[in-house]
């Protein structure tokens, strides 16, 4: 039986100093059939020179200019043939045998068209890690969370999540996806620059009919924050327009505008809040966010699908707000949703 190739694929905007740390233990991974690949965004701090010199067995790609994460990877990908691509962040740890276990799973499963790995935190392996945690939720405004983290509460990792589950989301940290179903789904958006990019493919690839799944038999650890950090007004801007948009793009018609409308109106608190407490460049991000949702509803409706399953059929949604359950009942953790 053959051996099915693997290419992970590493996105690269000047994080030469996260080269330096990370590259050394995933040029170790340990898998039969593997393309190890550099795409570099342009980059001007000599990390394609570093990685060059140092890893020979590492292939480079350079794209002409700075397309961000999103058309950053779908140029990449064309020049790239492989049964599975691994979207790997600059900035994650990784054993040696942490690809294996997350491709038997998909193997299992035709059905089955992206995955995570657990995803933990790098300067504290007994915690989960923000971005990825043990999968991906939507709650019934569009809000993602994961299991193993609430917003900003993220839980330790004590086995609580060791059950391979179907999830709604997977990260996009270490995003493994065949690459027939990359191809079917069109890839990432690059309207999106980046942030939620992932969700968006991941919601259009279960509006096709596949799966995505949660695999805690590997994980990986993501230092996160490698190029945007939680307090740029810039990262708020992409997040909330991002949110709206994939609502837009993916809810069937007769549900959309209504979400949409509810999510705007919370987004509002938001605003209200960063506000209140002077941040106010964060509540100028989110009032552009809003522009440009509104400036683009044409243009994003276009990219809709004819085969918008109900949201309420996909595995992966918790039905209710996860803003009434944090908030209001003080819940902070998934196993108490």
């Amino acid at each position: 039986m053959s051996v099915p190739s693997v290419a992970v694929v590493i996105l690269n905007w000047n994080g030469k100093a996260l080269l330096q740390q990370f590259l050394p233990g995933i040029v170790q991974s340990q898998y039969p059939n593997l393309q190890l690949i550099l795409g570099d965004n342009a980059s001007t701090d000599g990390s394609v020179a570093f990685v060059k010199a140092s890893y020979p067995q590492v292939k480079v790609i350079v794209n002409a200019h700075n397309y961000g994460f999103a058309e950053g990877y779908d140029k990449l990908l064309e020049q790239i043939e492989a049964d599975y691509y691994v979207l790997l962040n600059s900035d994650v740890e990784v054993p040696a045998n942490w690809i294996q276990p997350v491709i038997d799973a998909m193997e299992a499963d035709a059905g089955i068209a992206a995955a995570q790995p657990k995803i933990k935190w790098q300067k504290d392996k007994t915690q989960f890690e923000y971005a990825g945690a043990a999968g991906g939720y939507l709650d019934l405004y569009g809000y993602p969370f994961c299991r193993g983290r609430l917003f900003d509460t993220v839980e330790s990792d004590t086995g609580q999540y060791n059950n391979q589950q179907e999830v709604f989301w997977a990260s996009g940290a270490a995003l493994f996806i065949k690459s027939k179903c990359w191809t079917a789904a069109g890839g990432f958006d690059a309207d999106f620059f980046a942030h939620m990019e992932e969700i968006d493919l991941c919601w259009r690839l279960k509006n096709l009919g596949y799966k995505v799944i949660y695999c805690p038999d590997a994980e990986v650890y993501h230092l996160g924050g490698g190029t945007l950090n939680s307090n740029s007004p810039y990262k708020t801007y992409l997040n909330f327009r991002n949110n709206l948009v994939i609502m837009q793009k993916n809810l069937p018609l007769n549900d959309a505008y209504f979400r949409i409308f509810i999510r705007m109106s919370l987004d509002f608190i938001a605003w209200l809040h960063f506000l209140l407490q002077g941040k106010t460049q964060f509540a100028w991000a989110i009032n552009k966010a809003h522009y440009h949702f509104l400036l683009n509803l044409s243009k994003n409706g276009a990219k809709r699908t004819n085969r918008q399953i109900s949201f309420q059929q996909h595995t992966g949604l918790y039905p209710y707000s996860i803003i009434w359950a944090y908030f209001i009942k003080k819940i902070r953790f998934f196993t108490q949703l």
